[in-house]
């Protein structure tokens, strides 16, 4: 797992390059404010292959922070993700390694007949009860989380994940009322506690991708301090003595600020953006999609670009997604080796100020 120590010597050989802020902390680790996401690319060799390279580049070039998930790729993600890092020159304590389990995951590639993939794999098993999938495809059940979270240990190669998130719980939305919603994370958030205790995760959160963006109104908003609240209670029946959820992942962008711009946290003062919210109550935030999905690197808005320091479309894209508040890293998927030492010369230049940020909203 990443240490104290690991990240901090990660932190110092890396740090005489960059601008002061670039790496940040979750709790005592070090973990840079550009991370790698693994979600992009078919589920082929070829792809594997890239990723293996660019993996490799990315811990060996200043980017400690590692994000995948089960179902990427068919268990591909992980498995190449799990296969760079013991070959990498870095040691395992040095890289802040996360992971997601919520998605129904195919095994290398996409079965001829999915439903009955899924049936034969998880139902009939046992594993899953089908009135816990929602779309035939998504479960955050206790029993199907931590049946998850052991095949991410073996397909990762590790004896501890980092962070390990419940991923797209807005999903279970579609099948059931809220309150079920919130009753399920919370059994599935003692069971992440008992794991917790148990040493094979250090922290776990929520990766969500609408929940927390948008108004109360919407059909798959999450109230971000109910989720709070809910972990807590996980923790005490347990016996732990404080909560280990210690992150969310939401996306953000230049084009997709609704994570700031979106009051949509019922905050203690009035309602807050959910970046705002996360900030006062101590959680780390991790930020997908900080590129858009390529989007920005057709072009910025001219009054945004204009503000933001970089050499290059994507290094100020991660910078205005560096800049908001809260924000301890902000992920980009790529392929290309290239491409990630690029993002990772992101930070050689100081995201925006507080108020500059603020500027750019008004």
């Amino acid at each position: 797992m990443a240490t104290a120590d690991g990240t901090f010597q990660y932190k110092e050989r890396f740090s005489e390059d960059k601008a002061r802020t670039y790496f940040r902390s979750v709790r005592d680790r070090a973990v840079s404010s550009v991370g790698l996401g693994t979600y992009l690319g078919e589920p082929t060799d070829d792809v594997d292959d890239a990723y293996y390279e660019t993996i490799r580049a990315a811990v060996e070039g200043g980017c400690n922070v590692v994000d995948t998930a089960i179902n990427y790729r068919h268990q591909r993600s992980e498995r190449v993700v799990g296969r760079a890092l013991d070959d990498a020159d870095v040691d395992r304590e040095e890289v802040f390694l996360a992971t997601k389990g919520g998605f129904v995951p195919f095994d290398e590639s996409r079965p001829e007949n999915p439903g009955g993939f899924v049936a034969e794999e998880y139902v009939d098993s046992g594993i899953l009860d089908a009135d816990d999938l929602a779309h035939g495809s998504h479960a955050i059940a206790p029993g199907f989380i931590e049946d998850q979270l052991d095949r991410s240990l073996r397909n990762l190669g590790v004896d501890k994940i980092d962070l390990y998130y419940v991923h797209n719980p807005e999903t279970q939305l579609d099948a059931r009322l809220s309150g079920a919603v919130y009753d399920q994370l919370e059994a599935t958030f003692e069971r992440l506690e008992e794991r917790v205790a148990a040493g094979d995760i250090e922290h776990y959160g929520v990766a969500t991708w609408e929940a927390f963006r948008v108004p109360r109104t919407h059909d798959h908003f999450l109230d971000l301090g109910e989720i709070i609240s809910r972990a807590r209670s996980a923790a005490k029946t347990v016996g732990n003595t404080a909560t280990h959820l210690r992150a969310i992942q939401v996306p953000f962008n230049v084009f997709m600020a609704d994570a700031f711009t979106v009051k949509s946290q019922e905050g203690p003062e009035g309602d807050q953006s959910v970046l705002w919210y996360a900030h006062e109550a101590g959680l780390n935030v991790f930020t997908s999609a900080s590129l858009a999905q390529g989007q920005v690197l057709e072009g910025l808005p001219d009054d945004v670009e204009e503000k933001l320091d970089g050499d290059t479309l994507a290094q100020q894209g991660l910078n205005f997604a560096r800049s908001a508040p809260g924000v301890t890293s902000a992920l980009a998927g790529t392929t290309s080796p290239e491409h990630v030492r690029e993002n990772i010369a992101a930070g050689t230049f100081e995201p925006l100020g507080a108020d500059a940020f603020d500027a750019v909203f008004e």
